[in-house]
């Protein structure tokens, strides 16, 4: 399914300080070092920086359909081409394939990092998603940059939390089939574990996903918390190459549901133009690749409030009219 993933409550976990395991890699046991594919790769001599998360459903469609139509993915790809360079989906069919075909046949330059959606104990559902993922990145080489196989399986809020050595698996059989790098997505809690480093071992890269509003902080705090946040997963995986895979800022919060235990800071479209103007700043000074969640609203998420804050990450409306964010925006 594309488009399967969104910002879930995301309680703090205290890091923990344990000294990380050594790396070691299944890919190359003799010299217990994997040779890891570069990314971002490079356009026109310049590294890919600027990505966007998206989700291609509209208002009354969903995973499993009804999908959006060839025109409205089209028309969505066209609009996220004029200001960003990549985009990321979550899993490997319903559209995925039409995204792709798109991209090849309009010419639109917008380069693809291919989800695999992996849920607990749903092995027929799981291998079906990592074939067809492999099928992607060998049918469109040139659009598909890398792939990530499972998105937030690994942390322990996780509501599709899945077996982590059926995790390596999967990540080692697609990586065996495709030549571009293979990761995982998964939150900053699990990434600063001693645990992540048998999964670190399996990828060329790491996507992280670090929310600033999720995890309590105030919007004057949110750049340099994230800041802080990825140079702690560098310290905690030196030489390992680190994509920023979703952070954002939602437009609408429910008052009377669970999120505002975890969520502190208000939302609105004037405060998710702050963050956004700061956050993108900072990633291009930085020289950091990542992908900001979202594109678009997508109201099948969460619950039947039309208040529930999973449905208002976009930086456009579901009818694609966009947010003050980009309102007067040079593209």
């Amino acid at each position: 399914m594309v488009g399967c993933s969104a910002p879930t409550p995301k309680p703090p976990l205290p890091p923990d300080s344990t000294a990380p395991a050594p790396v070691s890699s299944a890919s190359d046991p003799a010299n217990n070092v994997m040779e890891r594919r570069a990314f971002p790769p490079l356009r026109d001599g310049e590294p890919l920086r600027r990505g966007i998360g998206y989700g291609p459903h509209r208002e009354g469609q969903k995973p499993g359909g009804p999908d959006p139509t060839p025109t409205q993915i089209r028309e969505d790809l066209e609009l996220i081409a004029k200001r960003w360079q990549m985009l990321r989906f979550y899993g490997s069919r319903g559209p995925a394939e039409t995204i792709l075909r798109t991209i090849r046949e309009q010419e639109l330059p917008l380069s693809v990092v291919v989800g695999a959606w992996i849920a607990p104990d749903d092995e027929p559902e799981n291998q079906a998603e990592v074939e067809a993922a492999i099928a992607l990145a060998k049918s469109y080489p040139e659009e598909v940059i890398a792939v990530a196989v499972g998105n937030e399986t690994q942390i322990a809020w996780s509501g599709h939390r899945s077996d982590r050595e059926d995790l390596i698996r999967y990540l080692r059989r697609v990586r065996e089939a495709v030549t571009q790098p293979v990761t995982t997505a998964d939150d900053y809690n699990f990434w600063n574990k001693p645990e992540s480093h048998a999964v670190a071992d399996e990828i060329d890269f790491i996507l992280l996903h670090a929310y600033a509003m999720w995890n309590g902080q105030r919007l004057e705090q949110a750049v340099p918390w994230t800041e802080t946040t990825v140079a702690s997963i560098r310290n905690e995986h030196p030489g390992i190459p680190i994509a920023l895979g979703e952070t954002g800022w939602a437009t609408e919060l429910n008052p009377d549901g669970d999120e505002v235990k975890h969520i502190k800071a208000p939302a609105g479209e004037a405060q998710q133009k702050t963050f956004f103007d700061a956050f993108s700043h900072w990633a291009d000074e930085a020289g950091l690749p990542y992908f900001y969640f979202e594109a678009f609203d997508e109201p099948w998420k969460g619950s039947d409030d039309p208040r529930e804050v999973e449905k208002h990450w976009g930086l456009y409306h579901v009818d694609r009219t966009p947010k003050a964010a980009l309102k007067g925006a040079t593209p």
